[in-house]
């Protein structure tokens, strides 16, 4: 399958036709190789509007929300980045992409792993760090990051975490159980405000 003409009609029919407008994420979205972030079973579905499966109960976000959440990072390119889930990876790596370090979390080892291998033996990144870990327990030791980013979503967000968030900083996070909302947080003076953006489903933060 020709799966970087697939990319490129994802980029310009999912992505752009719907609103994402920075040409940072486009370009990484339009670069970072889907298919080989997915299970071979799902290969040819790799550019559907849509989140596929990848094991151990865990999904790959859709394209449209991976681009969404991105750019509601505001990333400038030089910002440390810590990102609450890893899953397949596929996050981890457009955000690679766009910024200067990413620091990425996750409780499932065998994903970790996975993630790992695949982006540093992979792909040669060299701006990604990996943790097997809880995500509400954040990363202290790199602490402050300018940029938080949850690929799973808590029934409430865990406020400890903004003791980790550098001043001016931002957090793009599902939060919610039955109902989830994407919420974009941001650290000012210290102090924390919150703006509601759009509905989501994502698999619960453990």
């Amino acid at each position: 399958m020709d799966y970087e003409a697939q990319r490129r009609t994802m980029v310009e029919g999912q992505l752009r036709s719907r609103g994402i407008r920075s040409a940072a994420v486009l370009r990484a979205m339009a670069k970072v190789p889907r298919e080989l972030f997915v299970p071979e079973t799902e290969r040819t579905l790799s550019y559907v509007n849509g989140p596929l499966p990848i094991g151990l109960g865990q999904t790959i976000s859709q394209p449209y929300i991976v681009a969404y959440m991105t750019e509601a990072l505001e990333l400038q390119g030089d910002e440390s980045v810590l990102e609450i889930g890893t899953g397949s990876g596929y996050q981890t790596a457009v955000l690679a992409e766009i910024t200067a370090r990413v620091y990425s979390l996750e409780v499932i080892p065998e994903l970790s792993r996975a993630a790992a291998e695949l982006l540093t033996a992979g792909f040669n990144y060299r701006n990604v760090s990996f943790k097997i870990g809880r995500g509400q327990e954040g990363w202290p030791e790199f602490a402050p990051f300018e940029r938080m980013i949850l690929t799973a979503a808590p029934g409430r967000f865990p406020e400890a975490l903004f003791d980790q968030l550098a001043e001016g900083g931002i957090v793009i996070a599902p939060v919610g159980s039955d109902i989830q909302r994407l919420v974009r947080y941001q650290k000012r003076a210290g102090k924390i405000t919150a703006d509601d953006l759009i509905g989501v489903v994502f698999v619960p933060l453990v």
